[in-house]
């Protein structure tokens, strides 16, 4: 059951959870990391479902759009997520994006929330990114390089301290001052002893790194080679900032969904326009199925797509949270 039959009022009225009811909830880092390992581990035991995802573009890639529809069998709840992003073509400042959760009972057939889903996703990346350093990264890594300080960067370091709390260089390779504030700032809220270093040059960090989550906008100039890691490196795409050969010449590669990395990977493609075959998911190596790791000297690569599960649950966390607070405005939408 979801706990949350009575969000609504009926079968014609849907709870509407805005940026600012989201904003004020709050939520520990552990229990982000808990409520996404846990969708993947429904998933791995074959009670959800997580379709491929939808996209749509047009043919100058000014805008992309997608849409994902799943079911979280742990929580018995159906959702649809819906993500627009306008203005590839601009900077940063010049871009719209609106990502939306609705989600529904499945056990009482009733609508339960429909949710702004930036902040679900700005935690569920970084969340993901850190459990596949706990569960990839070379044995003893003491060391992580995040590239870019965007939404999915500036939570980057903060999560990796969660899981690999033994990490004691963050390094930090980014061009946007205020994007630099923020990073240290929320690496100051949740890890006050811990200091940022911010690197100009990019291929020594990369060499110095156990850890690098690349989270990088599709103007970022940063792109690191495979011949710049060291052994036992995992690399982490979230975004941009790392070069196809990290992919294609690493010792093994990990997604947390094959398609849908054959989907939204194609700028990783070698000169044949082909991606490598993807040694395992993520899923079956949360589960303990497949090893994420062969040895400590391999070069690993890893994908981070999100899959809609992880959003399920945690959009679910979150309406939890926010009825418990009286948060969010009832609308006769169907009425």
């Amino acid at each position: 059951m979801t706990d949350l039959t009575t969000a609504s009022a009926d079968d014609r009225s849907l709870r509407i959870l805005s940026t600012g009811d989201l904003a004020g909830i709050d939520i520990s880092l552990a229990d982000v990391v808990e409520t996404v390992e846990g969708a993947y581990r429904t998933l791995h035991a074959g009670q959800s479902d997580n379709p491929r995802k939808l996209t749509v573009k047009p043919a100058d890639g000014h805008s992309v759009a997608y849409a994902m529809l799943g079911r979280d069998g742990s929580r018995d709840v159906v959702a649809i997520k819906t993500s627009y992003k306008h203005g590839l073509d601009k900077g940063r400042d010049e871009q719209h994006y609106y990502t939306s959760l609705t989600v529904y009972d499945d056990v009482t057939g009733l609508p339960l929330a429909m949710m702004d889903c930036s902040r679900i996703g700005s935690l569920r990346t970084p969340a993901v990114s850190a459990l596949l350093a706990r569960e990839c990264a070379a044995p003893g890594a003491r060391s992580a390089l995040v590239i870019g300080t965007g939404t999915q960067g500036r939570l980057a370091l903060p999560f990796l301290l969660t899981t690999l709390p033994d990490l004691d260089r963050l390094m930090l390779s980014g061009t946007h001052p205020e994007g630099i504030a923020a990073v240290r700032e929320q690496v100051r809220s949740y890890f006050p002893d811990r200091e940022v270093e911010v690197v100009t040059d990019l291929r020594a960090a990369a060499g110095d790194a156990d850890v690098i989550v690349a989270t990088a906008g599709g103007h970022t100039p940063a792109a690191v080679e495979a011949d710049w890691l060291k052994p036992g490196a995992l690399s982490v795409l979230v975004g941009h900032g790392l070069a196809p050969s990290t992919l294609h010449r690493a010792d093994r590669v990990i997604a947390t969904s094959e398609a849908q990395m054959n989907v939204t990977g194609t700028d990783m493609a070698n000169a044949d326009g082909k991606l490598p075959a993807v040694d395992a998911e993520f899923p079956s190596v949360l589960a303990g199925v497949t090893a994420g790791r062969g040895s400590a000297t391999e070069r690993i690569f890893a994908y981070n797509s999100g899959l809609v599960v992880t959003d399920i649950a945690l959009g679910h966390r979150f309406a939890q949270l926010a009825l418990a607070q009286g948060l969010g405005t009832e609308m006769a939408l169907w009425r």
